[in-house]
């Protein structure tokens, strides 16, 4: 008798489940906003030499007055024969000279200036080049070589505070046996962090990528310090600098700009290091694209060769129907809270 009824008991869930299947309908994905306006960060590029490779952020309006990263789906022509976009998104000089980049995205148009200063390639600086790779892979962390004594004979100065050692350590540690100018590829310093050789720090640099062709170049150059006489930069600006994202789900890209004394500047996006404040609100991958989690705020906060820069994200949420009611300011105070709360489409509460 059990038998029978728990057979009976399974048929009847399968009928459940196959009436279940035939009943349901796909899903329609929610129409795309309809966008009004674009605008494109930076709003214009200087390329200062043939090596200054730039990405830019492409942001939509739409109907409602939210803000969409359009970036992935944008389209660039250049005007003229001055640069290239490369397949992971970089302008890339060509040609000295100005030009104009036509940018489209969600049925919009804009134009993007860029002026390519020199086709000169300089030698790859040990400080601005070598050091952000040595941060971005971790070798400087406290948990690697940057910790007081090292890690196995290695020891770096922690998150790169001192150019001066780290170029010691590097190049004449175990007598130089770290690198081979003559054949840049059997150097440790590139077939350890790309566990072409046992590296107890594990797999941190693709030998495809453009960290390991900086470095391998570095080394086929010599080895060169420009620690006297190359500063390293005194700020970093993050675009957007306050992004805002609609849903949970939705995402933005984030571009890192570092700043020089010598009025220099560079994009460093792809060797500055991310965190969030808030990983259930908002996160961020190591590229910097940053996704919501749930409505709230957050901070994004960019590190980059001993400098930090902070990007407030803000997640609105689904706030279908929200009608802000005036309420009377008593002090300054209230203005600037009543101010944020309206922004973030929040009616205060009673007294």
């Amino acid at each position: 008798m059990r038998k029978r009824t728990w057979i009976s008991f399974v048929a009847g869930m399968a009928l459940i489940a196959v009436g279940a299947r035939a009943d349901d309908k796909p899903a329609q994905p929610p129409a795309a906003p309809k966008i009004v306006s674009i605008s494109v960060q930076p709003n214009g590029l200087t390329l200062e030499h043939a090596r200054d490779l730039r990405r830019v952020v492409v942001l939509g309006v739409t109907e409602a007055g939210t803000t969409v990263d359009l970036t992935a789906t944008a389209q660039f022509v250049p005007d003229a024969n001055v640069v290239r976009l490369t397949s992971d998104g970089y302008f890339e000089p060509v040609a000295e000279g100005m030009s104009k980049v036509a940018v489209t995205a969600g049925g919009q148009r804009t134009h993007l200036p860029v002026l390519v200063k020199s086709m000169h390639s300089p030698p790859v600086s040990f400080v601005r080049d070598v050091m952000p790779i040595l941060g971005r892979t971790g070798c400087n962390a406290g948990t690697c070589h940057g910790a007081q004594k090292g890690k196995n004979g290695f020891r770096l100065s922690l998150r790169g505070y001192d150019p001066a050692f780290d170029y010691e350590a590097v190049t004449d540690d175990l007598s130089g046996r770290r690198f081979n100018r003559s054949a840049p590829d059997e150097s440790l310093m590139l077939s350890k962090p790309a566990q072409e050789v046992p590296h107890e720090g594990g797999y941190v640099l693709d030998p495809k990528s453009r960290a390991y062709a900086t470095l391998r170049q570095w080394i086929a150059e010599g080895c060169q310090s420009d620690v006297d006489k190359t500063a390293r930069p005194t700020r970093v600006d993050i675009l957007p600098a306050a992004p805002e994202l609609a849903m949970p789900g939705t995402a933005q890209s984030l571009v890192v700009v570092a700043h020089y004394p010598d009025g220099t500047s560079r994009d460093v996006t792809a060797d500055a290091i991310f965190s969030s404040t808030m990983t259930d609100v908002a996160t961020v991958t190591p590229e910097g694209m940053v996704t919501a989690a749930r409505r709230g705020e957050s901070q994004i906060v960019v590190r980059y060769e001993g400098q930090f820069g902070v990007a407030g994200v803000t997640v609105m949420g689904d706030r279908t129907g929200f009608q802000w009611q005036d309420v009377a300011a008593n002090n300054l105070i209230d203005t600037f809270v009543y101010k944020k709360l309206k922004h973030l489409k929040i009616q205060p509460s009673e007294l």
